[in-house]
């Protein structure tokens, strides 16, 4: 049963979690991120959910604390294996660190995560790791599977379009370009 596009289950203190854990998504695009990590640990003690843990490591992520950022998302899977987020949250902290073999396997799991609903991302960041390889084949390949996921996703679209069409360099992880100089 829903009621305001939220589940409601037959635990209050779940659905109060839920809550809370909305709430702190909230905080968090307000960019309010210590308010934010405060009302998911609330969440969490209350009832824990892959979805708080996974914000509160989003909302340290914002703070540069990405080592904390990485352990959240290991607690979520912990709780459930199926949710995709904290798989590509993890492979994309990771590849800001400057370790994009070791994002590879999370980024993959998170495609064929049961419960997950934003493939695109995952798909398009190993794009950009396969480009910054130089692997234009298997970044098109990536981009174009973003892509079926999620049309028009422009961060897909821009990187498949400039690949394809063979552009003198491409972006790479770290935002510097590279490829001929005219």
């Amino acid at each position: 049963m829903a009621r305001e596009g939220r589940r409601v289950s037959d635990d209050p203190r779940r659905d109060e979690a839920l809550r809370l854990w909305a709430d702190g998504a909230r905080l968090i695009e307000a960019r309010r991120f210590d308010a934010a990590i405060v009302v998911l640990t609330r969440s969490i003690e209350l009832y824990p959910t892959a979805e708080a843990y996974t914000f509160r490591g989003w909302a340290y992520s914002h703070l540069d604390r990405v080592d904390e950022a990485i352990e959240e998302c290991k607690r979520a899977i912990e709780v459930d294996p199926t949710f995709g987020n904290p798989y590509n949250d993890i492979g994309a902290y990771l590849i800001q660190q400057g370790e994009a073999d070791e994002a590879i396997p999370w980024l993959e799991q998170a495609t064929r995560a049961e419960r997950y609903e934003a493939r695109a991302f995952p798909w398009a960041n190993l794009g950009r790791i396969h480009a910054a390889r130089g692997d234009r084949m298997r970044a098109i390949e990536c981009f174009r599977r973003a892509l079926e996921e999620q049309p028009g996703y422009h961060v897909a679209q821009h990187m498949l379009e400039r690949l394809v069409a063979g552009a003198n360099g491409f972006a790479r992880i770290d935002g510097t370009s590279r490829g001929r100089r005219a």
